[in-house]
């Protein structure tokens, strides 16, 4: 995985671990269809290093429980614990045949610091159980930030960062992303552009920063805020990009 190297990424020490989360994704990906990256290269660039790319400016130090939002087959969670060992992560999703995967997947890579959990995000925000909860929510081409923000910011600390992942990026979902932070108790704290190694595939990775309790009434019920996204007029937008999983 010499790609790791121009993020600065050293990830020989984890080299088996993830040969095994390779094989264990090709496996799943069999019976579960939990992707369209099939090729070694794919999965190394496109999952692995593309995960841990969250990452680039050290935005997880200090974090002690990180919420993984969207999760798919277990990305960013499973690299992001490999090489986070002392992070305690919680892989969400929808999904509950992928929830299974990720769960046996962690468990089989002796990956004691992953739970998941099974649900919608709306859902999450509401629970006093999770609501203001987490140091980081992590998100990999989940939604467009104004969605995305609603449905993640809720869960977060007052001073904890939403790490949002994403592709290519365009100058209205950012301004309505951040017109979103406001209003649901963040700032947009940075943005950074990068390209994958070797593919050179346009990357963007948006951190906003809680700073105050997000407003009770957030997030709307379920499918609202895909269906209405915040800041971004009355009609339904769509996703700016599909999690390739």
């Amino acid at each position: 995985m010499d790609a790791g190297a121009e993020l600065q990424l050293d990830l020989k020490p984890y080299l088996p671990a993830f040969a095994q989360l390779q094989s264990a994704l090709i496996e799943g990906n069999r019976q579960l269809n939990l992707t369209a990256l099939t090729t070694e290269r794919d999965i190394i660039l496109k999952h692995f290093v593309d995960s841990l790319s969250c990452d680039i400016g050290g935005w997880l130090s200090g974090a002690g429980h990180v919420l993984d939002l969207g999760t798919g087959a277990g990305f960013p969670t499973l690299p992001l614990a490999i090489v986070n060992p002392g992070i305690q992560f919680l892989a969400v999703d929808a999904t509950r045949k992928k929830i299974e995967y990720v769960s046996r997947t962690a468990a089989s890579l002796g990956l004691s610091n992953v739970e998941v959990l099974a649900s919608r995000a709306e859902l999450l925000g509401r629970d006093l159980a999770h609501r203001e909860q987490y140091q980081r929510v992590v998100a990999r081409a989940v939604a467009a930030l104004p969605v995305l923000a609603e449905l993640a910011l809720p869960l977060l600390q007052i001073g904890g960062l939403l790490i949002a992942q994403k592709g290519q990026l365009s100058a209205e979902e950012l301004a309505a992303g951040q017109q979103a932070a406001a209003e649901l108790g963040a700032e947009l704290f940075h943005v950074k552009h990068f390209e994958l190694p070797i593919s050179r595939d346009q990357r963007s990775v948006v951190v906003m920063r809680k700073l105050s309790a997000t407003p009770s009434r957030y997030p709307r019920r379920e499918g609202i805020p895909s269906k209405q996204p915040l800041f971004w007029g009355n009609e339904q937008i769509k996703r700016s990009e599909d999690k390739e999983a």
